[in-house]
């Protein structure tokens, strides 16, 4: 069951989920605005093959920088950012990042993939953006670029994996 204003702001009230820094007018109808912290990762070109394997590490084909006031991107291009929110769930609430359509209109896709949050994580969410359109785009840190759908579980969970304590 996916969790309405109302549910979302209890959640938060009753301090089951945690949201920080946190906006009243971030919650919407039935999701939270989040917004693009100033840090992201850049892909770089390079000449051979990348093995996707469970050892796979992007952090090696990937250059790590700030953004201090705009990021332009390329048609076709791929980056990492990663949410100025740190996002707390309880282990019966799980969520989903989605792109804002607002953007989507634009041709920025903003977490392409792997959108699932588990129960129990306690991060910042790491955000595959990618310019879909056939223009360049600006893209600026504290944009709210994506959202946060809260659903939930039946029965508990906690998630303890690799990307627990994710950083960019």
């Amino acid at each position: 069951m996916i969790l309405s204003h109302e549910a979302i702001l209890k959640e938060i009230k009753a301090k089951r989920i945690k949201i920080s820094p946190f906006s009243k007018d971030s919650v919407g109808p039935a999701s939270i605005d989040l917004t693009l912290g100033n840090k992201i990762r850049v892909f770089e070109n390079i000449d051979r093959a990348i093995r996707v394997t469970g050892r796979s590490d992007y952090k090696k084909i990937t250059r790590a920088f700030n953004v201090k006031k705009r990021f332009r991107m390329k048609p076709g291009q791929l980056i990492l950012g990663i949410t100025k929110e740190k996002i707390t769930l309880p282990n019966d609430i799980c969520g989903w990042l989605n792109s804002r359509s607002r953007f989507a209109r634009l041709g920025l896709m903003v977490h392409i993939t792997a959108p699932f949050i588990q129960p129990g994580v306690s991060n910042k969410q790491v955000l595959e953006i990618y310019n879909a359109g056939p223009n360049n785009l600006d893209i600026f840190p504290g944009e709210k670029l994506c959202q946060l759908i809260l659903e939930r579980c039946e029965g508990s969970a906690t998630y303890s994996g690799k990307f627990k304590k994710q950083t960019l």
